[in-house]
């Protein structure tokens, strides 16, 4: 047996190799240095977030979002001095199908009366149970600033969430300890980063992704996947719609024609759009349709290009793809017919590359 020594510059109290001394990029064990880099060292008064008095009006709370363009937002508890939850567009879904099961178009007042924190409060009373899945009370996930990279994306991807509050580490407890939010895109356009600086020392990026376990996928595929691949008509009711976004925890669903074909995608936070407006006061979520909220959506933002890959594409390609801000999810469809046949979300590529 022949010793030598490496030199390991990114920091922690230990590493774990694998490879032949002649060349460690053979069998890399992870991306270079996520393990212990640190979220970030923020410069005060740099960077700016936006964060609402729980104390607002729900109504007011979510005509900012829509104006502001936010999918979720910390809520500041002034009692408490700190950033004690996150409003989000779940929120705004559950809160109009219990409004709208009082059987009667939804009037102003009950979301001018109630603010975001009673909200927050009576939301288990709502939907405690079996009726939605995982809302037991539990305290603000969050991460530190010194907490390491991979840390921060694994806190996200097991607590099902989209981003993560990051709070100052230090003992200094003068101002709001909120520095910034953590979330999926940032820490997949820091991984393709150093993706970009070795790629020759990841070959597995030149696979196909239909070679490769990620994403969700189509029975028709024969692809095994850990969640069933949903899919919408046109025609179906947006409520159905949202109940299979809550129920699997998931932020979209691709919406298809009646031969298959992908004609868009809904999100969760697509709802928002409904805030413009009040357009929320003048409808019934029973009786509206996908295609309805779709066309709704398109009034107020616009239509949108759908992001999509192949089977064929290789993994580099669909990171790349995914590191472009705004998009947080490709479709993977059938070229000459654009049938759906899987999903690939940040999450799915993040958990990839974490193994």
């Amino acid at each position: 047996m022949v010793h030598r020594r490496f030199s390991w510059p990114f920091g922690g109290q230990r590493a774990s190799f694998c490879g032949s001394f002649t060349g460690w990029r053979e069998c890399p064990m992870g991306l270079v240095g996520t393990e212990f880099q640190v979220v970030f060292d923020l410069p005060p008064g740099l960077y700016q977030i936006a964060i609402l008095d729980a104390r607002l009006p729900v109504k007011q709370a979510f005509h900012i979002m829509h104006d502001e363009g936010l999918a979720l937002v910390p809520l500041w508890d002034d009692g408490q001095g700190t950033v004690t939850g996150m409003l989000t567009a779940s929120d705004f879904v559950l809160i109009l199908r219990k409004l709208q099961r009082n059987i009667r178009v939804l009037g102003h007042e009950e979301l001018e009366m109630h603010s975001v924190s009673a909200w927050k409060e009576a939301k288990l009373q709502y939907y405690g149970g079996a009726d939605v899945a995982g809302m037991q009370r539990r305290p603000l996930v969050h991460v530190k600033d010194s907490d390491n990279l991979r840390d921060v994306a694994l806190t996200i991807i097991q607590n099902e969430i989209s981003s993560v509050p990051i709070f100052k580490s230090s003992t200094d407890i003068s101002g709001i300890p909120l520095l910034n939010l953590a979330t999926l895109p940032g820490i997949l356009k820091f991984l393709c980063s150093k993706l970009q600086e070795q790629p020759e020392g990841y070959p597995i990026l030149r696979n196909q992704i239909s070679s490769i376990p990620i994403g969700t996928w189509s029975q028709h595929t024969g692809r095994a996947s850990t969640r069933q691949l949903r899919t919408s008509g046109l025609s179906a009711p947006l409520i159905t719609c949202l109940d299979f976004l809550l129920e699997d925890r998931i932020s979209s669903i691709p919406i298809v024609a009646d031969n298959g074909s992908l004609v868009d995608v809904y999100s969760l936070s697509d709802i928002m759009a409904l805030a413009k407006n009040d357009v929320y006061a003048c409808i019934e979520l029973e009786q509206l349709t996908v295609e309805n909220a779709l066309e709704l959506q398109y009034q107020v933002n616009g239509r949108r290009q759908c992001h999509t890959c192949l089977s064929t594409s290789t993994l580099l390609e669909v990171l790349d793809q995914l590191s472009v801000p705004g998009v947080r999810r490709l479709v993977v469809i059938e070229p000459m017919t654009r049938f759906v046949q899987g999903i690939i979300s940040l999450r799915d590529a993040i958990t990839f590359l974490l193994g």
